[in-house]
């Protein structure tokens, strides 16, 4: 039952996430993508931080000052300024399929910047889940969009962030590394609504999007939260590419997207590619503790 209960919450948190990100692309067709990131990160800022409030979390320490705490942060705001000026202008689809690459770049820089230990095939995996991630960019073909690049962006910005979280002092709290994650959007953000031309004034239909998309956001983060505390990780973690499912559902169903044959293949390599990765690792986890 376990198993069953985090898998659906990591559905649930995939889905939350995919919605997320469709209210942000209806947002972004009138707001620039600067002021959007003011308002989210102001907004998640706020909740996280009474979150943790309410659970007798402080908001400030020495420990935000160390070097993975601001390295994840940088990471955060190199991800996050990415993907949604991803989301803004390029296809759904497109955006959903080449953020999965994200578990292969963290394999990626674990063996680069931290020496881990990755095997022959590991980096095979690697090489084709990249590959994937080139056929849906295509770059110098007759389909590339220059824009996608900032997908690429975000999985090297998130791949940074989950590197650093793991050398994250243990007197940081969750909640606190949420927090200041997002409050640290308002001032990225404010500096490219300058070099946009300034702000947009809201109107309630950008301030309602705005709203479900940090709703649907942090329920999202709950979810998984949760999803990872019960069941193994084994049969849950594989449920994350749920949110290709649900982005290219909604791209397709509600802004009349159209992937090609080389997204959804470049789609199928990067998936089965995570999918082997983490496989692999596992049953190398497994062999070291029995010996």
């Amino acid at each position: 039952m376990d198993n069953l209960r985090g898998i659906a919450l990591m559905v649930a948190a995939m889905a939350g996430f995919a919605l997320e990100d469709m209210f942000v692309k209806f947002a972004a067709q009138r707001l620039p993508v600067g002021q959007i990131l003011v308002i989210l990160g102001t907004g998640g800022a706020m909740l996280f931080a009474a979150l943790a409030l309410r659970r007798g979390q402080r908001l400030w320490g020495r420990a935000l000052l160390s070097r993975p705490v601001l390295l994840r942060n940088a990471g955060e705001v190199i991800a996050t300024s990415g993907f949604v000026t991803a989301v803004a202008l390029t296809p759904l689809s497109s955006v959903s399929a080449i953020i999965q690459a994200t578990p292969l770049a963290v394999t990626l820089g674990a063996a680069l910047f931290l020496h881990e230990p990755v095997g022959w095939r590991r980096w095979s995996a690697i090489v084709a889940g990249f590959a994937g991630v080139l056929l849906i960019v295509r770059p110098g073909l007759e389909g590339f969009e220059p824009a996608s690049l900032f997908a690429v962006q975000a999985v090297f910005g998130l791949a940074l962030r989950d590197l650093a979280t793991r050398a994250t002092p243990r007197s940081v709290g969750s909640l606190q590394l949420a927090t200041w994650a997002f409050a640290i959007l308002v001032p990225l953000g404010a500096v490219m609504v300058v070099f946009a031309g300034g702000p947009v004034p809201v109107g309630g239909a950008d301030a309602g999007r705005l709203a479900a998309a940090l709703l649907f956001g942090v329920l999202g983060y709950y979810a998984i939260v949760e999803a990872m505390r019960g069941g193994e990780i084994a049969a849950i973690i594989p449920f994350r590419y749920s949110r290709l499912v649900f982005g290219m559902g909604l791209g397709i169903l509600v802004f009349g997207e159209r992937p090609d044959a080389l997204t959804y293949g470049g789609a199928a390599l990067i998936i089965a590619s995570g999918l082997y990765t983490f496989w692999r690792e596992r049953a190398l986890s497994l062999a070291r503790a029995q010996r």
